[in-house]
C-alpha cells in the first residue's frame, strides 16, 4: 500500500524570515511530527526490518499451496499480507525520517533500505500472480464461497488478479520484473536529490535591497511580489537556475518515461497510459475527456486572464510571471496561524458531521505533523497514510498565510479519509486510489474558498477570496490537466519511436504553456526561457498521477455544491464513498455516488463554477 498524497498545486511554501523567536519556533516539538508512534528509535526500526527481511524471504515457503483448499489460500494471503504491513510502515518512517532534513545522509541511506526491502518483498512474491491464474477463477470463486474472511480480506484482490490475466507473466519473469523496480524507482530519487539538495540555486537583490536566495520555498514567495520587476528577475533567475541542468533533469525524466513504457510493452498494455490506468480499472476515456474538457474550456480560462491583467493594471502584455501575486490587495495582510488553520478547518468540514469532526479532533491533538519549514526540510506538503495500524503523518510548510491555510485544510481532508477508510477497511483493502483521495481533499477547499467569502469581515476581502478561488481552479483544473497533456505527450514521442532529450522536453511544454495561456490570441505572452518549469515538477515521477487532481477537482465541485444546498443524501453518499477506501474501483465509486467522470458534464459544471466566480467579482468591482 503506497498512500503519499501530494499537495496539488504544488505551492512550496516559503521558509520563515530568519528570526531567533522563529527559529526557535520551527524546532518546538509541538510543531513537529512524533515518529516515535512509529518506531523509538532508528536502532527499533533497524531490527523491524531485519525481522520483515526474514519474514519476506519465507514467503516463498507457500508457493504451490494457493490451489489446495481455501484455508491453505487465505494462510498464504495473509502471509503475504502481513510483510507488507510491516514494509508499509517502515517505509513510512523512512520516507518522513528523509524529509526533515534532506542533507543528512544516513536517512537517506535508510530510505533506500526501505525500497530494498520492497523490492526483496516482490521478488520473493513474483510467483503469486501467476499462480492464483494457474488455480483458476472457478476455483478461486469456490473458495471465496467456503471461506467468508478470504472474501472480505481478498476478494477485490483476488478479482483484480483474474482480470489481469493478459498482463500477467510467468512466474520467472513475474520475478525479473520484481528485481528492476529498485532500478526503475531511481529516476525519483535523482530529481528528488538534486532539486531538494544540490541544486545551485541563484541569489537576487530585489528593487527594496533585499537580498534572496531562490530556492523552491524562497520562489514561491517572490514569484508573488507585487512589483512586476521583481517578479521578472525572480523567474529570469531561478528557471536561468534550472535550464542549466536541462539536460539533466531530461535525462533523468526520459529514464522514468522508458521505464513506464517498458513495463506497458513486457506487460502487452496497448500503451503506457493504459497500463497506468489498469490498477484502477479506469476507462482511457476519463483521462481523454479531461483534456478535452479543459482544451474546450479555455475560453474560460481566457476570460480569467484577461480579469487578471485589469486588475494587476497591467498596459502591456500579461507576463507568465504575472500568474502568482494576488489580483486583490488588502490594506493589511492576512495571518492565519497553526492556530487559526485548526479552528478553521473545523469550521469548515463541519458540514460533513459529527464523525468527521471527531477524528478531525483526533489527529489534532497528536503530533501527527511537521508543520513549520527550516533550512534542509523538504518542500512542499503531502499527507503519508502507508502506516495502516499508526496514523497518517503530514508534512507542511506552513507560513501563516491563506495558501498555507487551504493546503492544511487540504491535507487533513487526506488525513481523515484514512482514518475513515481504515476504521471501516481491513488493511487489504484500504488502500484508496488517489481519483478518491483527491476528491476529499479539494472538496476542503472549495468548502474553505466558500467559507471565508462568506465570513468576509469587508468587501475586500470578499473579492480577495474570490479571486483565490479563481486560483484554486487555475493551479488544480487547468494547471493539473495541462501537466496530464504534457506527460501524455512525452510519452506518446517515445510510443512514435522518438526521442526524448530535456530540449525536446522544453519544446513540447512552451507549445502546452502558449496554447493553454493564449500567446497566440494575444491574452499572455509566455517567454521560452520559462518554458523549463516542467524539470521543477516531482509529480510527473509518479507516473499518470496529476490528471486526478482535475478530474477530482470537477467531482469535488458537483459534491461541494450539493452538500452547501444540503441536498438529500449527498453528505452520506461522500462519506460512504471515502469509506469504501480500495474496496471497489474509484470510477464506479463515483458512480455510485451519483457522478460520471467520463461525461462532459462534471467539467463543464466546473467551469461554470469558475465563470460565476468570475461574474461576482464584476459585480462588486461595479460598485465601486
Amino acid at each position: 500500500m503506497k498512500r503519499i498524497i501530494l499537495a496539488a498545486a504544488l505551492a512550496f511554501t516559503p521558509l520563515l524570515a530568519p528570526a531567533h523567536a522563529a527559529d526557535t519556533e520551527k524546532t518546538n516539538p509541538a510543531y513537529m511530527w512524533d515518529l516515535g508512534d512509529l518506531y523509538t528509535s532508528p536502532e527499533a526500526w533497524t531490527a523491524a526490518r531485519d525481522k520483515a527481511m526474514a519474514d519476506a524471504n519465507k514467503l516463498e515457503h507457500y508457493k504451490g499451496t494457493l490451489g489446495k483448499s481455501a484455508a491453505d489460500m487465505l494462510a498464504a494471503l495473509s502471509a503475504i499480507s502481513d510483510v507488507h504491513k510491516q514494509a508499509d510502515r517502515l517505509g513510512v518512517y523512512a520516507s518522513l525520517k528523509a524529509d526533515e532534513d534532506v542533507r543528512i545522509a544516513v536517512n537517506q541511506e535508510r530510505e533506500q533500505l526501505a525500497q530494498a526491502l520492497a523490492t526483496t518483498l516482490g521478488e520473493k512474491t513474483a510467483w503469486l500472480t501467476p499462480e492464483i491464474l494457474a488455480v483458476g477463477a472457478d476455483k478461486v470463486k469456490a473458495f471465496e464461497a467456503a471461506s467468508p474472511d478470504l472474501k472480505r480480506r481478498f476478494g477485490f484482490f483476488l478479482d483484480n488478479v483474474l482480470r489481469a490475466a493478459p498482463h500477467t507473466l510467468d512466474a520467472q519473469a513475474e520475478g525479473v520484473m520484481a528485481a528492476a523496480s529498485n532500478v526503475l524507482a531511481q529516476p525519483d530519487n535523482i530529481y528528488s536529490q538534486l532539486s531538494n539538495g544540490e541544486l545551485p540555486f541563484p541569489t537576487v537583490t530585489l528593487s527594496d535591497g533585499t537580498t534572496v536566495r531562490l530556492d523552491q520555498s524562497a520562489y514561491a514567495k517572490y514569484r508573488q511580489a507585487p512589483l512586476r520587476a521583481d517578479r521578472q528577475k525572480v523567474f529570469d533567475a531561478f528557471w536561468g537556475a534550472w535550464k542549466k541542468y536541462e539536460g539533466t533533469f531530461g535525462a533523468s525524466l526520459n529514464t522514468q518515461v522508458l521505464g513506464e513504457e517498458f513495463d506497458a510493452n513486457v506487460r502487452h498494455y496497448p500503451n503506457a497510459l493504459s497500463d497506468a490506468l489498469f490498477a484502477d480499472n479506469m476507462p482511457e476515456g476519463v483521462y481523454r475527456q479531461l483534456v478535452a474538457q479543459a482544451n474546450a474550456g479555455l475560453p474560460t480560462f481566457y476570460r480569467y486572464l484577461k480579469l487578471r491583467k485589469k486588475l494587476l493594471g497591467i498596459k502591456d502584455d500579461l507576463q507568465y510571471y504575472d500568474m502568482y501575486p494576488s489580483m486583490f490587495t488588502l490594506a493589511k495582510p492576512l495571518h492565519f496561524s497553526v492556530a487559526d488553520a485548526e479552528r478553521i478547518g473545523l469550521d469548515v468540514t463541519s458540514v460533513y458531521g459529527p464523525e468527521y469532526t471527531a477524528m478531525l479532533k483526533k489527529g489534532f491533538s497528536g503530533r501527527w505533523m511537521d508543520v513549520l519549514p527550516r533550512e534542509g526540510k523538504a518542500a512542499g506538503a503531502y499527507m503519508n497514510g502507508s502506516a495502516y495500524d499508526v496514523h497518517p503523518y503530514l508534512h507542511l510548510n506552513h507560513n501563516d498565510d491563506y495558501e498555507s491555510l487551504s493546503t492544511f485544510v487540504h491535507e487533513w481532508g487526506h488525513a481523515v479519509h484514512t482514518l475513515l477508510d481504515d476504521e471501516t477497511q481491513p488493511y487489504e483493502t484500504s488502500n484508496y486510489s488517489t481519483f478518491i483521495a483527491e476528491t476529499a481533499s479539494i472538496s476542503n477547499e472549495m468548502l474553505l474558498n466558500d467559507y471565508m467569502v462568506a465570513h468576509a469581515k469587508s468587501k475586500a476581502e470578499k473579492l480577495y477570496y474570490l479571486g483565490q478561488g479563481l486560483e484554486l481552479i487555475r493551479t488544480t483544473f487547468f494547471r493539473q490537466t495541462m501537466f496530464g497533456e504534457f506527460q501524455l505527450a512525452i510519452h506518446e514521442e517515445v510510443e512514435k519511436g522518438k526521442a526524448l532529450s530535456g530540449k525536446r522536453m522544453t519544446d513540447i511544454y512552451c507549445g502546452l504553456l502558449k496554447r493553454y495561456y493564449g500567446d497566440a490570441e494575444g491574452v499572455t505572452k509566455i517567454n521560452p526561457a520559462y518554458c523549463i518549469e516542467w524539470a521543477f515538477i516531482p509529480h510527473f515521477y509518479y507516473g499518470f498521477y496529476v490528471y486526478q487532481y482535475a478530474t477530482s477537482m470537477a467531482g469535488a465541485a458537483a459534491f461541494t455544491q450539493a452538500i452547501e444546498r444540503h441536498d438529500p443524501g449527498v453528505r452520506g453518499r461522500f462519506i460512504t464513498m471515502l469509506k469504501a477506501g480500495g474496496s471497489d474501483y474509484p470510477y464506479d465509486l463515483y458512480k455510485k455516488a451519483g457522478f460520471d467522470m467520463a461525461t462532459p458534464a462534471p467539467y463543464q459544471a466546473l467551469v461554470a463554477r469558475m465563470n460565476h466566480l468570475m461574474d461576482e467579482i464584476d459585480a462588486l468591482e461595479a460598485e465601486k
